[in-house]
């Protein structure tokens, strides 16, 4: 979780491939509409979230069991809650200062994110708590670095045995 251009594409795919489960981009659930408000640089309400929500907790669910590695902005903490709805989740937060962030995505080139839209996003966000289950890690570590730590909070001694 975390706001556009935190790495959430880069360490998801990376993470699940570590784990060894499925992997899924939450931008593919968006319905077009939700899409086109994006890009022409208007923020998502939060009713505009709802059936997207809705199709990544279905996901969820439709795993659930087997694991999977889902990567979803998640910035609020109702929304986190309705993924948990479907089915346990552990977050991971890739937590980014606004300078940093700011750069990621005005560099993209190939996502209908626009660097307008980055205020929005941390206007929105609503950290991880400590009471939700989950790590918040700096977005600008290496990608490798933050799936490791990951990792570790994630698994037993042992290689591959999952808490």
């Amino acid at each position: 979780m975390g706001v556009a251009g935190s790495g959430k594409t880069t360490v998801g795919r990376l993470l699940a491939k570590r784990l060894g489960v499925a992997y899924a981009e939450a931008d593919d659930f968006h319905p077009a509409a939700n899409i086109a408000k994006m890009a022409a640089g208007r923020p998502l309400s939060d009713a505009d979230r709802v059936p997207w929500l809705a199709a990544i907790a279905g996901w969820m669910s439709a795993h659930a069991g087997v694991g999977g590695v889902v990567t979803c902005s998640a910035l609020r903490r109702g929304y986190r809650d309705r993924l948990r709805a479907a089915t346990p989740a552990w977050f991971l937060h890739l937590a980014g200062d606004r300078a940093l962030i700011a750069s990621r995505v005005g560099a993209r080139e190939d996502h209908f994110m626009p660097a307008a839209l980055v205020d929005s996003q941390f206007a929105t966000l609503e950290p991880l708590q400590p009471d939700e289950p989950g790590l918040v890690v700096d977005a600008a570590l290496a990608p490798m670095d933050i799936v490791e730590t990951a990792w570790a909070a994630l698994c037993g001694p042992r290689e591959g045995a999952l808490r």
